[in-house]
């Protein structure tokens, strides 16, 4: 019997007739049992700077025991001759290693063998990492360019947005303004309404009050209008040695000339002579009067121009007792003297026929023939004669006794 040491079959020993490998040779793995290998300490994975860095402990790996291997198959470049070798056994494939490093340092008797690159498996945590802080966008393929384009984008169309919401607004209240503003002209022009027709009816109310003013004053006796009235149609009569007065009286005459009034006794004279043309005077100029008739009992005389003056108007009614009048005449030779009175009395008088006016305004030689006008710009009577040594006694004769002598009224 030899007396050499023999391989350890029953813990994975290298069979009979394999040579034992060569140190330093390339052996392929062969399933055998797993021997821990002692605890080894790997470096830290490196963590990304949001996250605190962490001691991970080392886990144990997978080592390889000494033990007899296998020969390398016929061929096998690096094959060794079979030998003795005293291995531990091999139950299987080792493990992958947790993570690439270097190994530590064989067994004793062991050839260092290269080990082929294993995955790593992940290293389990003592607790979860913290999620890392996402940006506020998503990251587009674009890059911060077009980040930068969707953040304008976005705050030009907020913008907007804001300006849309506060023209709405500004619509809204515009609106709400323009109902009220309605509202308060119509209640406006209600009012204006009201106003218009209250000062419709107060302003129909004064122009009636007007009117009836204007009536009454115009029915006032007014010495300066009546003067300025009639004033054009009296006019100076010079009969021979004897001056007096006369007016023209009613319309046209059929000629175109003039009628007109005076007393017989002012042409007495110069009719009984056999004249029968005498001269008036107007505004200093002087005209030719024909004497067309006379009435001695009436104390009437009618005349005759050509020249064309505008005849007075008679009263249709007779004069009354306290009626206001006015006398107009040359007194004197003085032309256009005005006095004026009101009607005394209408009485009988024993110096003509038929009633006599009674007035009180003042007159003189030279009135005679003149016109007595009441308020409404009418002849009522032409005076005839004053008493002497008296004042305020003045004689009329009624124009509606001298209108029926001479038509021409």
């Amino acid at each position: 019997m030899s007396t050499s040491p023999q391989p350890d079959t029953s813990q994975g020993a290298v069979p009979q007739g394999v040579p034992a490998p060569h140190p330093g040779a390339l052996i392929p793995a062969q399933p055998g049992p797993a021997h821990p290998l002692p605890p080894q300490q790997f470096p830290a994975h490196p963590v990304p700077p949001q996250v605190p860095a962490q001691h991970i402990p080392a886990q144990p790996g997978p080592a390889h025991a000494p033990g007899a291997y296998p020969p390398a198959p016929a061929g096998h470049p690096g094959a060794v001759p079979a030998g003795p070798y005293q291995a531990g056994p091999v139950p299987g494939p080792f493990p992958p290693a947790p993570a690439p490093g270097p190994f530590p340092p064989a067994t004793v008797g062991h050839p260092p063998q290269p080990w082929p690159a294993q995955a790593v498996p992940p290293v389990p945590m003592a607790y979860p990492l913290p999620p890392h802080p996402a940006s506020a966008l998503p990251v587009s393929p674009g890059g911060p360019a077009r980040q930068g384009r969707l953040r304008r984008i976005l705050r030009f169309n907020t913008v907007l947005a804001v300006l849309l919401a506060v023209l709405i607004g500004l619509v809204a209240w515009q609106n709400v303004r323009i109902g009220d503003l309605s509202e308060a002209l119509a209640g406006a022009d209600q009012r204006l309404s009201d106003l218009q027709r209250a000062d419709a009816g107060r302003l129909e109310e004064a122009e009636s009050r007007l009117g009836a003013l204007e009536k009454e004053v115009g029915g006032a006796f007014n010495v300066e209008k009546l003067a300025a009235a009639v004033l054009p149609s009296v006019f100076r009569v010079d009969a021979g040695p004897f001056s007096g007065t006369a007016f023209a009286v009613g319309p046209k005459a059929s000629d175109g000339g003039t009628n007109l009034f005076t007393n017989f006794h002012v042409v007495e004279a110069l009719y009984k002579d056999g004249g029968r043309t005498v001269k008036i005077t107007r505004d200093g100029k002087r005209f030719d009067a024909k004497i067309v008739g006379v009435n001695k009992l009436r104390d009437v005389a009618h005349l005759h121009t050509t020249a064309k003056f505008t005849g007075l108007t008679v009263a249709k009614t007779p004069a009354k007792p306290g009626q206001q009048i006015i006398a107009v005449g040359a007194p004197l030779g003085l032309t256009d003297t005005v006095t004026s009175g009101v009607v005394s009395a209408i009485r009988e008088s024993g110096y003509e026929e038929g009633p006599m006016v009674q007035f009180d305004a003042a007159i003189n030689p030279g009135n005679s023939g003149g016109p007595v006008i009441n308020g409404q710009q009418q002849v009522v009577g032409i005076t005839v004669a004053g008493y002497l040594n008296a004042e305020g006694l003045g004689l009329a004769i009624p124009i509606a006794d001298a209108c029926k002598l001479f038509t021409i009224c």
